[in-house]
């Protein structure tokens, strides 16, 4: 039975766990309702609210809660006591930024969206810059308290990787980079362009919107518990596993944006609707890290959604939703769903050379947050990387560096763990296919119930019960590395591209 300690902790976390939700559907609004002009009224709304789940997190009542708990320690159940850690961590993190500094950066977000939107309908970075200047001073403000000198970068890489470092990080992305260029190059000279009309041509949206959300529906979304909408940047938020929002974007003229996202962003609502909603207002609740949810959306997107069985099964209804596409076999449709090339667009990205804008973007934000670079630097420094890494440069900034949302919105940080989801995924893919017998083959007949229902027990169910170093060797036996991956992409890239 908990302590009545303990009980008190939990009373405190649901409040700030349903301020966190209110935040989160603030945020959304933003994206998908909100009108043109409500901007303003919405960065103080969010700056207020951050103001206020400031105060909660770092009320002196909740720190002597935590070190009671903490003298007591002995008498929790390991549950308990990873709840308190949880807590403890979330409250030090917290406790470690002044009220005035929280509620200056949830302004600053709020604007710097405005500000980029605005630039990027421009296709002009310069507009964007001052926005931008001030985030990256208030987050390197953030990391001076939170961090050591030299390793700036660390506390906000930890914002949504706990615990990783740029020690781990810098290796794993070196060696991913070291085996994506060769692989690229190989590409490039086999001389192979896939036919991209199953994707590539004219398409009526409704038809698109229609097809994705059977796929979204037969990988087990639940539609009595989410939404998928449209907004400017794909991406999935909401409240709890019973108030899921999803969002996509569809493009009359190549479906694989509108397609693909839909099917990365139902995997990110599916790890949202596994995760068990008895521990959603406690300090368990919620994802292990943002690279373990990536690796949900990255598995179902590209493990599953770009392979052979999956076509299999529906290919006849894509034939069916777009009658010009009658007679296209499942070959062709699944040469054209795995087409690489490098490209501008990081969302838009072939799974091979996708890996290159991350490591692009990680080493740009890295060197902004630690002093190295300074925003006015930034568009020549993003084009000249592009040349070098993916021999493409961007002709406008809004196909550079205006085209992700996350430092508008202050999340650096971030974009490291889009490489390390990728990994995870391929880990975790490889493990599934040893654990279910004849999953592609239940794959090939529409059937997704088993991969689904083998993620729900394995990964979602457990919140964040265990680190995502702990999961990762619970499900897989082994440490997050490069080789499952490796494995899977040469072997796709010898299957299409000889």
């Amino acid at each position: 039975m908990a302590t009545p300690a303990y009980d008190q902790l939990l009373e405190r976390y649901a409040e700030i766990k349903d301020l966190e939700g209110a935040q989160s559907i603030l945020g959304w609004d933003q994206e998908v309702m909100m009108p043109a002009g409500g901007g303003a009224a919405r960065a103080h709304s969010m700056a207020s609210l951050a103001g206020v789940l400031h105060a909660k997190r770092t009320a002196p009542e909740l720190r002597k809660l935590l070190g009671s708990l903490k003298r007591g320690r002995a008498k929790l159940k390991p549950r308990e006591r990873r709840s308190l850690e949880l807590a403890q961590h979330a409250v030090d993190k917290a406790s470690a930024i002044p009220a005035r500094l929280a509620t200056e950066i949830a302004h600053a977000e709020s604007a710097g969206l405005e500000a980029w939107r605005a630039a990027r309908e421009a296709r002009d970075v310069r507009g964007f810059v001052p926005a931008l200047e001030r985030m990256v001073g208030l987050k390197r403000e953030v990391a001076a308290l939170r961090g050591k000198p030299g390793k700036l970068y660390d506390p906000l890489l930890d914002e949504f990787e706990p615990g990783a470092t740029m020690a781990e990080i810098d290796p794993l992305l070196t060696e991913l980079k070291e085996l994506t260029v060769p692989l690229v190059k190989r590409v490039v000279a086999s001389g192979v362009k896939p036919n991209m009309k199953p994707f590539v041509g004219r398409f009526k949206v409704d038809a698109q919107r229609a097809f994705a959300r059977e796929i979204c529906l037969a990988m087990g979304i639940d539609p009595e518990r989410s939404r998928m909408d449209l907004s400017t940047h794909p991406f999935c938020g909401g409240v709890a596993p019973d108030d899921v929002r999803m969002t996509s974007r569809y493009d009359p003229r190549d479906t694989r944006g509108g397609l693909f996202g839909a099917i990365h962003e139902a995997g990110h609502g599916l790890y949202e609707q596994g995760l068990d909603a008895r521990r959603a207002r406690t300090p368990l609740g919620g994802a292990i890290s943002s690279a373990v949810h990536e690796s949900q959306s990255r598995l179902w997107e590209n493990n599953v959604g770009r392979g052979k069985p999956f076509w299999t099964y529906w290919a006849r209804k894509l034939r069916a939703a777009h009658p010009q596409l009658k007679g296209l076999s499942v070959d062709k449709i699944v040469a054209a769903a795995n087409e690489m090339r490098p490209s501008l667009i990081r969302v838009e990205a072939d799974e091979l050379t996708y890996n290159l804008h991350i490591v692009l973007r990680y080493e740009i934000e890295r060197d902004l947050i630690q002093g190295e670079l300074e925003v006015r630097e930034l568009r020549d420094r993003w084009n000249t990387n592009m040349s070098e890494m993916l021999g493409v440069t961007p002709r406008h900034d809004t196909e550079g560096v205006l085209q992700d949302i996350h430092w508008a919105m202050g999340l650096f940080g971030y974009f490291p763990t889009y490489s390390l989801g990728n990994l995870y995924a391929a880990q975790f893919m490889a493990t599934a296919r040893k654990q279910i017998r004849g999953l592609d083959g239940r794959i090939a007949k529409g059937d997704m119930e088993p991969l689904r229902e083998w993620l729900r027990v394995n990964i979602h169910r457990h919140d964040q019960v265990y680190t995502a170093g702990q999961l990762v060797k619970r499900v897989t036996g082994a440490p997050l590395s490069v080789d499952a991956f490796r494995t899977y992409i040469t072997a796709k890239v010898d299957a299409l591209y000889h």
